[in-house]
C-alpha cells in the first residue's frame, strides 16, 4: 500500500537534493525524450524555502483525510486559464488557434473523452477515471521579448526579469508559452507554492496540436501532465528507483518511461507488476499516454475540497 503521507524521510530526501535549474541561455533544437522539471524546481523551491516542507506536508495530511472521509468536490469544477505568451520570434507568438487546441486537449483528457481513452488496458479499466474538470480560456496576454530561452527559475512569471506576472493566480490558471531551453517540455508548481509564482509553463514548440507543436509531443500532453502536477499529481515511478507516487492504485514503476513501450511492460519492483505507461504521469511520448486513475482524482479533487489549498477555485 502506497503512502499518502509525506515521510520526515523524504522530506530530508528533497532537501539534500541540488537541483539544477536550466540556464537561461541553454536552447535545444530537438528534444528526443520527455523532459519535465517540476520536481527539479520543486526541490529548488524547498532549499530556498524550508517552511514549504511543513506547508506541503499538510496539504499531503489534509489530502489523506479528504480521500478517507469523502471530502470532495460536489459538481464539476471549470477553471479559467490566462495564457502569457512570451516571444522573440513570430514562431514563438504562437496563434490563438494554437492556444485554444490545447484548452480543447486538457477538457478531453480531464473528463475522459480523448479519442485514446477506450485504450486503456483491461487490466487498468477498472482504475481509469474522468476526472470532471473543465477549462476555459480566459485570456491571452502577450509581451515581445529578446531573450532566446527562459530555464526553469521562474524568470517569465517576473515582470522585473521581462516575464509576465501571474493574472489572479488563486482563482484563474495561468500557463506561461515560451521557449524554455534545456530539453525541458514544461514544469509546473505544486500546490503549497507561493501565488506569485503559481501555474504552468509549456515550451511553445509542444502546446496544443496545431501550429509550432512538434512531434513526438504534439498532442497537448505536455500541459495534460504537468496541470496534473499543478493539482498535486507526481511523477508516476515517484522520482525514484521503484519509488512512489502516493497514489494506491497505480502501479510500482522502476524508473521513467520514454517513447512508446509496447504492453505490457513489466516493473522490476517488487511483484514485478504490470506498469501504467500510458499514465498521463509517466514520460512516454503523447500518443503513449491517455489515462488517469480513480486514485489520483481523488488527489485532485482534494485539492479543490473546502479547506483545501486549491479550493478558491471553486468560486
Amino acid at each position: 500500500m502506497k503512502k499518502i503521507l509525506l515521510s520526515a524521510s523524504i522530506v530530508m530526501m528533497l532537501f539534500s537534493c541540488q537541483s539544477e535549474n536550466s540556464s537561461e541561455s541553454e536552447n535545444v533544437s530537438k528534444v528526443a525524450h520527455r523532459g519535465c522539471a517540476s520536481h527539479e524546481v520543486l526541490e529548488e523551491q524547498l532549499r530556498q524555502n524550508p517552511e514549504l516542507a511543513i506547508k506541503m506536508n499538510e496539504i499531503e495530511s489534509f489530502t489523506e483525510k479528504a480521500i478517507t472521509e469523502g471530502r470532495l468536490v460536489n459538481g464539476k469544477i471549470e477553471i479559467p486559464v490566462v495564457v502569457n505568451v512570451l516571444y522573440r520570434t513570430a514562431a514563438e507568438n504562437i496563434s490563438l488557434a494554437q492556444i485554444q487546441s490545447q484548452i480543447d486537449v486538457l477538457n478531453k483528457d480531464f473528463n475522459a473523452t480523448n479519442s485514446d481513452y477506450n485504450s486503456v488496458p483491461a487490466v487498468f479499466a477498472g482504475v481509469k477515471a474522468n476526472v470532471g474538470i473543465t477549462f476555459v480560456l480566459d485570456q491571452v496576454i502577450r509581451k515581445s521579448t529578446t531573450k532566446t530561452s527562459w530555464g526553469t527559475a521562474d524568470a517569465m512569471k517576473k515582470t522585473n526579469r521581462g516575464g509576465l506576472a501571474p493574472t489572479s493566480p488563486t482563482t484563474k490558471l495561468n500557463l506561461w508559452v515560451c521557449t524554455i531551453g534545456g530539453g525541458i517540455l514544461g514544469y509546473a508548481q505544486f500546490p503549497g507554492g507561493a501565488s506569485a509564482t503559481d501555474g504552468v509553463v509549456i515550451d511553445s514548440k509542444y502546446l496544443g496540436t496545431t501550429g509550432t507543436a512538434t512531434a513526438p509531443f504534439n498532442k497537448g500532453r505536455t500541459a495534460t501532465h504537468e496541470v496534473g502536477h499543478w493539482m498535486n499529481l507526481r511523477h508516476i515511478w515517484g522520482d525514484a528507483t521503484c519509488g512512489s507516487d502516493l497514489v494506491a492504485d497505480t502501479p510500482t514503476h522502476n524508473a521513467a518511461n520514454y517513447g512508446i513501450p509496447t504492453y505490457p511492460h513489466y516493473s522490476t519492483c517488487t511483484g514485478t507488476p504490470i506498469e501504467m505507461t500510458m499514465n498521463y504521469m509517466d514520460y512516454t511520448d503523447d500518443a503513449g499516454m491517455y489515462m488517469f486513475s480513480l486514485g489520483q482524482k481523488a488527489r485532485m479533487d482534494a485539492v479543490f475540497a473546502v479547506g483545501g489549498s486549491r479550493a478558491s477555485f471553486r468560486n
